[in-house]
Order: C-alpha cells, then sequence, then structure tokens
C-alpha cells in the first residue's frame, strides 16, 4: 500500500490598512479581494485599546463602546505618536486634548500612562499599534480558519524612516512577518484599477489619488499602464485628518460650554470625551444634511449641553485645513509638472474624502471634474493591500501576478559637505527601491577621521535640512588632503527604510547607519515647510552657494601655495628674507581662512586677490 503525504495548506498572506481612527483588513480568496468583516460584523475596526480594573484590554469595538466611561484608559490615535519623539510640537499639542496621559520615556520617546488591573503601566504607541494589529490578525483567522503568518501592512506616503521602523515593530509583536510596507495611496491606486473594468485596463492613466483619513493625509501622482503603478509625485501631511477636524469642533462647543455656563470642561477628560464622541457623529452627519444638534447628558457639574452646528459653521472652523489640502495638491502637480488637464481622474479615499467643501474645492482646482467615489474610501487601501499579498505570495490570476510598482521617495537625502552644502544622493520622487553611491575625499592634511552627516530635505544649506543621522570613521592613514577616498553608499529599499554605509577605500574600514528609532526623522508640518522654504529661499541659497563655492576656491589655493612654499627646491632659490615672507603668508592666510568662513563674496574675492599678487611677487619668478 502506497504511504500518502498529507499537503500542509500554508494560511494566505492578508492585506491590513492600520489606520489611525479605524484598521482594515482584507486577502485574496476566491479569485477577488474579501474585506474581512470583524465579529460584530463590522468591515472596519476602531484603532482603540481599552484598559480596565477587571477584565483584559479591550480592542476594537469593545474599546471604542467604553471610551466614555474610562476616558483616561482608552487609548485612541496611537499611530500619531508612533515614531515620534516626547518633544515633537505635534505630541505636546496632542496632549492638550487627549484624555490620557502622555509622559517623556527613555530616549525622549513619548510613554502613555494607564492603569491596568489596579497597577500603573507604560506602553510605547508600537505596542498599542501591535495590539490593534493582533486584533486584526485574529479577525482573519477567525475568517479562514487559520493561523496567518504574514501581511502587506499600510503607512502613509509621507511617513518617515523612523515611522516605518515603529511599524514593523509593531507588526513583529503582534506575530507579523511584513511581506512589505506600502504606500497607502498606491494601495488605492491598485484598488482603483482592479476596480476598473476590464476593458478600461489596457489604456495608460494618470491618476491624482486623494487620500484623507482620520489622522492623516496623502496626495499621489500615478501613471498606471496595465499592471504598473508608477508613483510621480507624493505630498501630504501625517498629522492631518478627520481628528484634527473633530477637534476643531469640541474646542468650539467647549468655548461655547465656558461662555454659556462659566464651567471649563477642559480638566474633565470623560467630559471631553463624551463632547468629542459628540462632535464625530456631528461631523459625519453634515456630510449629508445642512445642520445638526449637538447634545449631551450631564456634560459637567450635572449640566446638560444642548447646541447645533451648521454645514457652513464646520467648513468654516476648518477652512485652513482644507486649504493645507489643496495646497498639497496643487505643490504636488507642480513637482510631477503636470497641469489638470493631464489628470484622467482624482479618486477620493478616507473617510473625510465624504466631506461635500472638500469635494467642491477639488472640483474647482479640477476645472469641473468628476471626482471618482467608485471604490469605497474606507477600504481601498486594505483592498490594495490584499492584492499586494496575493502578489508577493504567488496568488491570484493575471492581473494581481502582473502587478509592478515603482513607489517614491518623498524628499531629498544627502550629507553635508565641505561649508556645510547639502550633497543630494538621492533626489526627492526617486523610485525606490534604489542604491545610489558617490566618492568623496579628505579635506585637510593627516586627516585623521571623517564624520558623515546624512540629512533629508530640499535647502541648499545642510544645516536648513532635517539631520538623520551621525557616524564617524577615526583612525584613518595619514595623507595629504585630497588622497584619502570615501565610497559612500545610500541605500532605500522597498519599505522606505533608509541604511548608510562610508568605506574608506585603501583599509576598507567602514561605517554603517540603519535610520531608525533612535535617529531623529522628519516631523509632518517640517515636510512642507521644508518645500515651501525650499522655493522661499531659492535666492538666498544660491548666494550661499556662491559665497562657499568662493571660499573652497581660496581654501583650494592656500593648500596649493602652501605645498609650493613647503617645497625645497623652491625654498633653496628664496632667499631669507622671502622666506620668511612666505612663512608669514601662509600663517596669516590660515588664520584669515579659520576665521571668514561667513565673509562676503567680495571680501573673499579680494582675499584671493592678494594673496595671488604676493605669491607670485616671490615665487613667480621661480615657475
Amino acid at each position: 500500500m502506497a504511504s500518502s503525504k498529507t499537503r500542509v495548506c500554508e494560511p494566505p498572506a492578508i492585506g491590513i490598512d492600520l489606520g489611525t481612527t479605524y484598521s482594515c483588513v482584507a486577502v485574496w480568496q476566491n479569485n477577488r479581494v474579501e474585506i474581512i468583516a470583524n465579529e460584530q460584523g463590522n468591515r472596519t475596526t476602531p484603532s482603540c485599546v481599552a484598559f480596565t480594573d477587571m477584565e483584559e484590554c479591550l480592542i476594537g469595538d469593545a474599546a471604542k463602546n467604553q471610551i466614555a466611561m474610562n476616558p483616561s484608559n482608552t487609548i485612541f490615535d496611537a499611530k500619531r505618536l508612533i515614531g515620534k519623539r516626547f518633544l515633537d510640537s505635534t505630541v505636546q499639542n496632542d496632549m492638550k486634548i487627549w484624555p490620557f496621559k502622555i509622559v517623556e520615556g527613555v530616549c525622549s520617546k513619548p510613554q502613555i500612562e494607564v492603569a491596568y488591573k489596579g497597577v500603573k503601566k507604560l506602553f510605547a504607541a508600537e505596542e498599542i499599534s501591535g495590539m490593534v494589529l493582533t486584533k486584526m490578525k485574529e479577525v482573519a483567522n477567525a475568517y479562514l480558519n487559520a493561523d496567518v503568518k504574514s501581511a502587506v501592512i499600510t503607512v502613509p506616503a509621507y511617513f518617515n524612516d523612523l515611522q516605518r521602523q515603529a511599524t514593523k515593530d509593531a507588526a513583529a509583536a503582534a506575530g507579523l512577518d511584513v511581506l512589505r510596507l506600502l504606500n497607502e495611496p498606491t494601495a488605492a491606486a491598485i484598488a482603483y484599477r482592479l476596480d476598473q473594468k476590464p476593458t478600461n485596463r489596457s489604456k495608460p492613466t494618470n491618476v491624482l489619488i486623494f487620500d484623507l483619513g482620520g489622522g492623516t493625509f496623502d496626495v499621489s501622482l500615478v501613471t498606471i499602464n496595465k499592471g504598473r503603478f508608477e508613483v510621480k509625485a507624493v505630498g501630504g501631511d501625517t498629522h492631518l485628518g478627520g481628528e484634527d477636524f473633530d477637534n476643531q469642533m469640541v474646542k468650539y462647543f467647549v468655548e461655547e460650554f465656558n461662555r454659556k455656563e462659566r464651567k471649563d470642561i477642559t480638566t474633565n477628560p470623560r467630559a471631553l470625551g463624551r463632547l468629542r464622541v459628540a462632535c464625530e457623529r456631528a461631523k459625519r452627519i453634515l456630510s449629508s444634511t445642512t445642520f445638526t444638534s449637538i447634545e449631551v447628558d450631564y456634560l459637567h457639574d450635572g449640566v446638560d449641553f444642548s447646541s447645533k452646528i451648521t454645514r457652513a459653521k464646520f467648513e468654516e472652523l476648518n477652512i485652513d485645513c482644507f486649504n493645507k489640502c489643496i495646497e498639497t495638491v496643487q505643490r504636488c502637480m507642480e513637482d510631477a509638472q503636470w497641469d489638470t488637464s493631464m489628470v484622467n481622474e482624482v479618486v477620493l479615499v478616507g473617510g473625510s474624502t465624504r466631506i461635500p467643501k472638500l469635494q467642491q474645492m477639488l472640483h474647482d482646482v479640477f476645472d469641473g471634474k468628476n471626482l471618482c467615489k467608485t471604490i469605497n474610501p474606507d477600504e481601498a487601501v486594505a483592498y490594495g493591500a490584499a492584492v499586494l499579498a496575493a502578489n508577493m505570495s504567488g496568488k491570484g490570476n493575471k492581473m494581481v501576478k502582473s502587478l509592478v510598482l515603482l513607489d517614491v521617495v518623498p524628499l531629498s537625502l544627502g550629507f553635508e559637505m565641505r561649508g556645510q552644502i547639502m550633497r543630494v544622493v538621492i533626489p526627492k520622487h526617486t523610485p525606490i527601491p534604489v542604491t545610489k553611491e558617490v566618492a568623496t575625499y579628505t579635506n585637510h592634511d593627516n586627516q585623521s577621521s571623517v564624520l558623515t552627516k546624512v540629512y533629508q530635505g530640499e535647502r541648499s544649506r545642510s544645516i536648513d535640512n532635517i539631520l538623520v543621522g551621525v557616524f564617524r570613521l577615526s583612525n584613518l592613514p595619514l595623507a595629504p588632503r585630497g588622497v584619502i577616498k570615501f565610497n559612500s553608499r545610500f541605500d532605500i529599499d522597498a519599505d522606505g527604510i533608509l541604511k548608510v554605509s562610508v568605506e574608506e577605500t585603501s583599509t576598507g574600514q567602514k561605517g554603517i547607519i540603519t535610520i531608525t528609532k533612535d535617529k531623529r526623522r522628519l516631523s509632518e508640518k517640517e515636510v512642507g515647510r521644508m518645500l515651501q522654504d525650499a522655493k522661499r529661499y531659492k535666492d538666498d541659497d544660491q548666494d550661499y552657494i556662491k559665497k562657499i563655492k568662493a571660499y573652497n576656491a581660496l581654501e583650494d589655493y592656500f593648500y596649493v601655495m602652501k605645498t609650493k612654499v613647503n617645497d625645497d627646491n623652491i625654498r633653496q632659490q628664496l632667499s631669507q628674507e622671502d622666506m620668511r615672507k612666505m612663512d608669514d603668508l601662509v600663517h596669516e592666510a590660515w588664520d584669515w581662512l579659520k576665521t571668514n568662513k561667513l565673509a562676503e563674496i567680495e571680501v573673499i574675492e579680494n582675499k584671493m586677490k592678494e594673496l595671488k599678487c604676493a605669491y607670485d611677487s616671490i615665487i613667480g619668478q621661480f615657475m
């Protein structure tokens, strides 16, 4: 009798949209994407974790349903903390409105303080996100009757390396192997393409993905040609979304309650939590009607609160946020060198795109073009993630297996050169994964070490950009300036995580840095500011570059002059008086260089003429 072998079937890989306010999980099955509902029958799950005195921690709907009764121990918005430092301005501002407590932990990392079963506990944002991912994994396991091991997890396109690495840490805590960190708007573009009729999929299409969720905002310009998705430009803000619209309403009604009742509820977490729930509900209603009421019984000190808000007032409270969204769209179009006529479709993704005012503003920007609302804005990102998960695990139909994604870096990366000039190695909007190498040399004679500072941004001066990592190579061979060579290599992987290595070629000595959770990276507001500053200060930057080039030319001439003055053949031909003059000239020039790095260009050029004249009058006769 022949032996039989039991074939072990690997559980499918899943796609997870780890959102600020809600998360969603999907899987490719039965030749299509299935959005997996949780045990409550809901296709999205609140990204919410609660700690109580009696039970194990609650995650998802159960946590959100008791937030009004347990606000200080119910954690939401963990995505807004992930990869941040305690003193970041956004963290400090959010702390003022969150009902739970944030304290400073090791390495300036924000920690969430809760009371769990009567004991004070501290949690990092990654731990909270890990709990949410665990919940989404359990939802998938129950549906598939299997133990899921791997997933594609989505992140905002503007998440920096630190935030991406922290997301991978959260996945590891949930027992998930991350096949890919996929940018959210790219995931939405995949969902859009598969939602099209087969007859339309063969046509090249330029798509603008407008992705505004609960806590983050992304814009991507994508050219789709059959199964090829090429991102042309990205923009966004990792701290802009529906939560901010809620916060504006909460602030408005807190002031109204204070004005009417002479009572301040900002020190009452439970009152703020209940008011926030009411404001979120009102925001949703205002997307389909022009006014609604706010009613909270016993809001504070036994006082009921009742008020009304119109859609017009809601728009007035949030017009600055709406304008930021439109400005980001316009900036992204400029980066890609597209005009509105080149965009075939404007695709709306994320629950906050249901807001009529935003739709109207986008409609106006694109000259009345109809907006694409055919894909579910709450599920599109998870849908696209599930498709890529199938692709990467060898599953799916012909369309799925033919996927090719070309995503990009949002801002330029490089290192500091002599004179604090930023040398760009990887320009913004370069497709990833990418590897680039450049060669550099020592700046000084007998230089024993080299310090490499890695920056991200668009300004010419390195100090105007964001320092993302520093490392030093020591014990270099002693040699004249310009002799010792270094090869600098920048690697950005498909997850958008940066690794930099510098190798000294004669000895093979190497320094490597992976920009991870201990390195300071971009804060979300700095990204937009840096792009605007790069344009605003373009003339200043050009003047600075000219000044540095003039200074560097003078410094180079000094070293040539110094080498000639120390040449034994030349010194033998000089009188004692001329040798003294030349030695004095070298010392004076060196002192001047050390103290005049910020001199105006005319001063530097005059110094160059003066040095050349003095040098030529004595040495020129021997050349």
